[in-house]
């Protein structure tokens, strides 16, 4: 059993990666339209391109990870390895250098491509280490839950920064609710510059999750040569396990989801609802970490009567209903505000609900692959659930900037045309619901059952010598 102190270090993990995570996923395609100077369309392709190269990087890391050997275990070392390197490119990603539009256009590119290896080489090692911090299912779900609880906190300072400099960043508006002074016209120091803030504080909590944990199962391999499998075997093992690929489909789905209703919002309120309600997009925003918040309490009690793919499912239907729901809420009145926020907290309480078992589910497959292939690729298996989020929120990101270029936003207009303010509704309701729709399908297929993870759980004790 591990100490309550372990589970807090594990979440302070991911508490860094979700304060970075948030705001490349809220703010990063309104910063590169409207800020950077991006035509929507070249931004667009930038966030896709991009994810060529992660589907190359994350596996890599995988296997570079399993196959790490330190005195502090295979996957921890790169928390302490990675942190101020993450840091330092995240500000890069936010800053905007003085030269003409082709030379931006590729310092776009190089940032974010660095930002990407940078968060592929701290988080998939960090995801592994949910399947050597503890042997048990349950108990990793726990973690699992501990990770997710502290991401949210972490998101939910990381919108409390945007908030306190929002009217300076986002734009204000004047009593008629036409907005005076838009996203474009802020300093891009200042945005730099609150970036930099959140920085530091990841690099300080990744370097306590290092402090804070151990891995306690001891994964020994053996190279090729002497009888373990190579890394044709691990990538053969990886692409013949149908658990994995319903949990890939259901993890992008996932995410494709978040990304574009939390890249509509910005967007949705600056060209929608004005600045000057009390209703700000980043107020709505921590709202919405406050209900994610919530809904982690619910993930491990639920799962546990109804099994983690029931209870996954459920969150991501409720996902679909409250979220298409939003297309049906005036825009301008108060009673719509309020039914805004109400809906915000019921998706967001779903998806707390679903997040932690995203993790716990890729644990359980590694489980399944360790016993069915006799060898234990966990970093590898983890690095497709680091591959899922960064392919559905480059997906998302993509869609969201296309549809804008496509119904002819123009961050210069004075007020965008009304094809266009439809288009940005309907990305805050029904377009994301459909990513919600991909995870339910893939996971009515997925057959890793509470009972069926119980016998692998008994039959790996044995193999372990834990038994």
């Amino acid at each position: 059993m591990a100490k309550l102190s372990e589970k807090i270090g594990y979440g302070l993990g991911d508490m860094s990666s979700s304060m970075f995570w948030k705001i490349f996923s809220y703010y990063l395609p309104i910063f590169y339209s409207d800020v950077f100077g991006l035509k929507p369309i070249h931004a667009a392709t930038l966030l896709l391109v991009t994810k060529l190269y992660d589907a190359i990087s994350d596996p890599v890391m995988g296997i570079i990870a399993d196959r790490t050997e330190t005195r502090w275990g295979k996957y921890r070392p790169y928390l302490l390895w990675m942190a101020i390197p993450f840091a330092v490119i995240g500000v890069m990603s936010f800053y905007v250098p003085n030269v003409g539009y082709n030379l931006k256009h590729v310092y776009a590119y190089l940032a974010y491509i660095l930002m990407m290896t940078a968060y592929t080489a701290v988080n998939v090692p960090y995801g592994a280490m949910l399947g050597v911090v503890t042997s048990d299912s349950k108990e990793k779900s726990v973690f699992s839950s501990f990770r997710m609880f502290f991401a949210y906190i972490g998101s939910f300072i990381a919108m409390g920064i945007f908030w306190l400099f929002e009217k300076s960043i986002i734009g204000t508006t004047n009593s008629a609710g036409k907005i005076v002074k838009g996203v474009g016209d802020a300093d891009p120091m200042k945005w730099t510059m609150i970036v930099a803030v959140v920085a530091v504080m990841c690099a300080v909590l990744f370097i306590l999750c290092f402090l804070m944990t151990r891995e306690h199962v001891k994964i020994e391999r053996k190279a090729a040569e002497e009888g373990g499998s190579s890394i044709k075997d691990d990538l053969k093992a990886l692409v013949t396990n149908g658990p994995w690929w319903l949990m890939l489909g259901a993890a992008i789905g996932q995410l494709l989801c978040g990304s574009i209703r939390g890249g509509a919002a910005a967007y949705y309120f600056a060209n929608l609802l004005g600045a000057n309600i009390f209703l700000t997009c980043a107020v709505y925003l921590t709202i919405g970490e406050i209900g994610q918040m919530a809904g982690v309490a619910f993930a491990v009690p639920l799962s546990e009567k109804i099994g983690k793919r029931n209870t996954f499912m459920a969150a991501m239907l409720a996902v679909v209903l409250f979220s298409s729901a939003i297309w049906l809420v005036p825009v301008g009145s108060a009673a719509g505000i309020w039914w805004l926020v109400a809906l915000q907290i019921l998706v967001s309480l779903a998806i707390g609900v679903a997040a932690p078992l995203t993790w716990s589910m890729f644990a359980d497959v590694a489980d399944y692959s360790e016993l069915k292939n006799g060898a234990n690729s966990t970093g590898l298996i983890f690095s497709s659930s680091s591959m899922a989020q960064k392919f559905g929120g480059a997906i998302g990101g993509f869609l969201l900037l296309a549809l804008l270029g496509a119904f002819g936003y123009d961050k210069d207009l004075a007020a965008q045309a009304p094809r266009t303010l439809g288009a940005i509704k309907a990305m805050m309701s029904y377009v994301p619901a459909i990513g919600a729709v991909l995870s339910i399908i893939f996971l009515s297929f997925y057959p890793l059952t509470t009972g069926k993870m119980n016998d692998i759980q008994a039959k790996l004790k044995i193999k372990r010598g834990e038994a």
